[in-house]
């Protein structure tokens, strides 16, 4: 799928508030790599849009498990796949400097022929940081670190790039060539959950992506309108982007039941999350005896549910 086939609008467009609904899949990269490459490309043969790695040292929820590092393993993924649009979600911004990010970025949107999606968040899992030496501020300079990336990001991604001086990061007449092969940039998904952070969605983020309860989304939803409102951004210009953790994690905000267990169950998600505002489904990876049950959702239930 080139840049001109993406599902998702230009950052400075305006959509029209009816947007059709996409579907994706985010694998944590603990399987080995061949295993991963015959999935992502299950995921492009079914009719997914989208197709995500998870961005940590280890699983949050499985630290003992083994865990391959997202953006090499993206890298290795993609000349195996074809059409379906790629990404990290979301990648940590305490793990690189947002230049190191850009290039990274630009590099993989030029290999993939423009496919790549980029994810950027916070960061937020405090033990990996603990245990590898890396540094982990309190909130409000996490927020503050995020926000100054997302400017730096998106500045080297439009290939003008240019200067910048702020508090943690810094450009002097920084340009990287060759650019993104997408226009004006590769697309920007930012995780975000709290009011700061949803400001900074509102200026920059073609999808927006969250988890949590279906109040709690609405919520958000709505803040992000808010925060669109007082930047004069359209707000049906943001993809509005869920990420269903299934109840197998042990983590918080996972989903109450698991989407892959039947094309019932998987409607149902979509349905009060779509209520919520939500057009964009990132879902767990299914386990894999659970491989042909996402064969008959993908190919029996999400084309009607897209064209609905």
């Amino acid at each position: 799928m080139t840049s001109a086939q993406s599902p998702l609008p230009e950052p400075s467009a305006s959509a029209h508030p009816t947007r059709s609904l996409t579907f994706g899949i985010c694998r944590n990269p603990t399987l080995p790599f061949p295993e991963l490459v015959r999935q992502f490309r299950l995921y492009e043969e079914v009719g997914f849009e989208t197709a995500w790695l998870t961005d940590h040292f280890q699983r949050p929820s499985g630290p003992e498990e083994p865990f391959l590092e997202g953006w090499t393993t993206l890298a290795a993924i993609i000349p195996q796949t074809s059409s379906i649009r790629v990404g990290v979600l979301v990648s940590s911004n305490t793990f690189r400097n947002p230049a190191l990010l850009a290039k990274m970025a630009i590099t993989l949107d030029q290999i993939s022929g423009g496919r790549l999606e980029v994810g950027l968040g916070a960061g937020w899992y405090v033990r990996e940081h603990e245990q590898f030496g890396i540094d982990f501020p309190e909130p409000p300079v996490l927020v503050a670190r995020f926000t100054e990336a997302v400017t730096v990001l998106d500045l080297l991604l439009r290939e003008a790039g240019g200067s910048f001086d702020g508090t943690y990061y810094r450009l002097d007449g920084a340009a990287l060539v060759p650019g993104s092969t997408q226009r004006p940039r590769a697309p920007l998904t930012l995780g975000a959950h709290g009011p700061r952070m949803l400001a900074t969605v509102a200026r920059f983020a073609d999808r927006w992506n969250s988890f949590g309860t279906v109040a709690e989304i609405r919520e958000r939803n709505d803040r992000l309108d808010e925060a669109c409102a007082r930047v004069g951004r359209d707000p049906h210009a943001i993809v509005r982007s869920f990420f269903g953790q299934v109840p197998r994690q042990t983590m918080a905000n996972r989903l109450e039941f698991d989407p892959w267990e039947s094309p019932d169950a998987f409607a149902h998600m979509v349905g009060i999350y779509r209520e919520a505002g939500i057009t964009d489904f990132i879902v767990d990876g299914p386990e894999p005896h659970q491989l042909e049950m996402m064969g008959r959702i993908a190919t029996d239930l999400l084309p009607g549910l897209r064209a609905g």
